[in-house]
């Protein structure tokens, strides 16, 4: 019995150690952690100092607060993505005159295509055959609209210039470029069919603040931008109005596809004639001046390529799920191993610890004699003892 009584404070004075040492190596492991230094480099100006014959007079203003540049349209810009903005005046290094350059750059070109189309107005046409300014462009005659890349460039000058496109090619060449899918334009603006289309009357909106803007036809509140809509409304000769819009599911695009067709039947008068077609994860909708004919011809003739790259992220309930189920089997894992690790610890002290005690006490360190033996084959085994002596039979 005293025995039994020595090795069993002998167990508990062994578990003492071993969860000390194991607080001991967790606390020298965390001290041993590199301290990592991160080293932010701020991004290069948006616009140069210099380009064609045109010099920066005195420091531009900049920002990241669409407010700051644009309070009146300040909510659509947050739709569009804005990061950055700077603004400049040139001067050319012979002569007189001045241009005032801003330059706002969004998150990807999707942001910087719809702020293009938001920005441009009926007054500004579209560049001469053989001419081209960044992805899309117009001009009148002192001021130039276009974007590139991430970016949407506005110039005014004090009058009107020929040369003033051939030269912001050169400020084109100096904005900050963007690859990858952040890069690429959107595609819903360019299933727009140009027949009949009247110029510059293409508009996308991201957003129920620039949708308003733009002169959208169908409630706001009813196209469910919490899901990352896009929308392009586009007007044609003779009053026809074209609505174009993109999910990133077909059963999002059905669900809109429903409402706006209940809100259409309820208010029939407000959108002439109407023609409403849904095709996977894109609405099309044709209403006001168009014949029946018409609508049904504009309509039909419109379908997404076989492959379309969403690039946007998606509303949090497609991607919550899996979250919480990685985290959850990140998590069984991590215990697993944590379990594992204390376990073999553990072994490792008690057992050595059980071994050396019974050493220590004259006994053979691999021996268990208190353990009984049941031999279920029906045959009597010996009983060894500790000591030398004749075995017993059960």
């Amino acid at each position: 019995m005293a025995g039994f009584n020595f090795e069993f404070r002998g167990f508990h004075w062994m578990g003492r150690v071993a969860v000390a040492l194991m607080l001991m190596g967790a606390a020298a492991g965390g001290f041993a952690q590199e301290v990592k230094t991160t080293v932010v480099v701020p991004p290069a100006p948006l616009l140069p100092v210099k380009f064609g014959p045109w010099e920066q007079s005195g420091a531009p203003t900049t920002g990241n607060d669409g407010a700051q540049v644009d309070a009146a349209n300040a909510a659509a810009l947050k739709e569009f993505g804005i990061e950055r903005f700077s603004v400049a005046k040139y001067a050319p290094a012979h002569g007189a005159g001045t241009v005032e350059v801003k330059a706002l750059q969004f998150g990807d070109a999707t942001g910087a295509a719809a702020a293009f189309s938001f920005y441009r107005r009926p007054e500004l046409h579209g560049l001469s055959a053989g001419q081209k300014l960044g992805a899309n462009a117009a001009v009148t005659g002192n001021e130039a609209l276009f974007w590139s890349g991430s970016t949407v460039v506005m110039t005014r000058s004090e009058q009107g210039r020929a040369a003033l496109v051939n030269e912001l090619k050169e400020l084109e060449i100096a904005l900050p470029k963007i690859g990858g899918p952040k890069g690429s334009a959107p595609l819903l603006p360019t299933l727009v069919p140009a027949k009949g289309l009247e110029a510059g009357s293409v508009r996308y909106a991201l957003g129920p603040e620039s949708y308003k803007a733009e002169g959208g036809i169908l409630p706001p509140d009813l196209l469910a931008w919490d899901k990352s809509a896009e929308v392009v409304t586009a007007k044609y000769a003779g009053g026809g109005v074209l609505t174009l819009l993109l999910y990133p599911t077909p059963q999002i695009a059905g669900d809109r596809g429903r409402a706006i067709e209940a809100n259409i039947n309820a208010n029939r008068s407000a959108f002439g004639t109407v023609k409403l077609r849904r095709e996977g994860p894109m609405v099309l909708l044709a209403t006001g001046g168009f014949s029946a004919m018409q609508e049904k011809e504009l309509v039909e003739q419109i379908h997404l390529p076989v492959q379309v790259t969403w690039d946007k992220k998606m509303p949090l309930e497609f991607h919550a799920e899996v979250g919480k189920t990685y985290s959850l089997l990140t998590s069984i894992a991590t215990f697993c191993a944590v379990g594992a690790l204390a376990a073999v610890i553990l072994g490792l002290f008690l057992g050595g610890g059980r071994a050396a005690i019974r050493v220590l006490q004259g006994k053979p360190a691999a021996s268990e004699p208190e353990f009984l033996r049941i031999d279920l084959r029906g045959t009597a085994s010996p009983i060894h003892t500790e000591s030398p002596g004749t075995g017993q039979q059960t």
